[in-house]
């Protein structure tokens, strides 16, 4: 099962190299356009990709109409303080089970796509997406990769006002703003990376490095998290999971984003997504402050 699939304008495409194959039209209809629906049958997309010649008409391959490869997952979790060093910057103990949240799927965006702050204190989150094939209920962990048709890049964008203006604190509102899941730039088949247990990923502001680790060190694997979801919630091809965020984090430093900013997220063998930032008028809760997360940026403010 092997592939690298796109939303090129609205169409779902097989990217072979700098070219990109429209999948309906080289299919005659058999496959259909929409990407979130080939992937409950990924072995349909992987005997295409093997049967593909220079002969079929392709594309060169523009980032700049690329949309997010899965636009319309019917459900999108996110895990939450899923490595120890990102638990760690935020003084807070490792889960000793999956903290999950929800992300609407109405925050998923484009790769290249603009992300709209609408406060002063929204942070960035670099991840591992994994991208749902067949999809089941009750799946263990030890088939939990069977499960699995991709991985992509992807930013869990929090505006961290909103996030912590609740006590107890919830997570899902202040990641689902418009624009606060960019994902792509493709979802790629995870034999086609050397190990997909095992990947390097960073997240710079701007040109500057702030985050800076690997998908090894994931606290609940990328099984375990499919198999912990699927006992809860039957899940459907183009679920999406974002697996959570190594440390360096801008709340941990002080450093939130800002008008003009640009993230670059990279994880090898994946590809990157690079989104600019545009500061928009504030939304109701924008003032708040969020009291008892603020482990590095506490003296930079004058509420106490």
């Amino acid at each position: 099962m092997s592939f690298r699939l796109a939303n090129v304008a609205g169409r779902a495409a097989l990217v072979l190299g700098d070219r990109s194959v429209d999948i309906e039209s080289t299919t005659d209809g058999r496959l259909g356009s929409e990407a979130g629906q080939l992937l409950s049958a990924p072995s349909d997309l992987s005997e295409l990709h093997r049967s593909l010649t220079p002969a079929v008409p392709s594309s060169a391959l523009d980032e700049t109409i690329l949309g997010p490869p899965i636009p319309n997952p019917a459900q999108v979790f996110g895990v939450g303080l899923n490595y120890a060093n990102h638990a760690s910057e935020g003084g807070m103990d490792a889960p000793d089970l999956p903290l999950i949240f929800t992300k609407f799927r109405s925050s998923i965006a484009a790769p290249n796509a603009e992300i709209q702050l609408r406060s002063d204190y929204c942070d960035y989150e670099g991840e591992l997406v994994v991208v749902i094939g067949p999809g089941g209920r009750d799946i263990s962990a030890e088939h939990g990769w069977d499960h699995v048709a991709g991985l992509c890049v992807g930013q869990d964008v929090s505006d961290r006002a909103v996030q912590m203006a609740a006590t107890p604190p919830q997570f899902s509102l202040g990641k689902s703003f418009d624009t606060f899941g960019p994902i792509g730039p493709v979802v790629v088949s995870p034999d086609e990376l050397d190990d997909p247990s095992a990947l390097h990923i960073t997240t710079r502001i701007n040109g500057e490095l702030r985050q800076d680790g690997t998908t090894a060190d994931l606290i609940f694997d990328i099984p375990t998290l499919v198999s912990y979801l699927s006992h809860v919630a039957t899940l459907s091809a183009g679920d999406l999971i974002f697996t959570g965020t190594p440390g360096g984090v801008g709340v941990a430093q002080g450093l939130f984003l800002g008008d003009g900013d640009v993230i670059t997220t990279t994880i090898d063998g994946i590809g990157t997504i690079t989104n600019r930032c545009r500061r928009l008028p504030d939304h109701p809760y924008a003032a708040t402050i969020p009291a008892g997360w603020r482990p590095a940026w506490k003296a930079s403010t004058t509420d106490d």
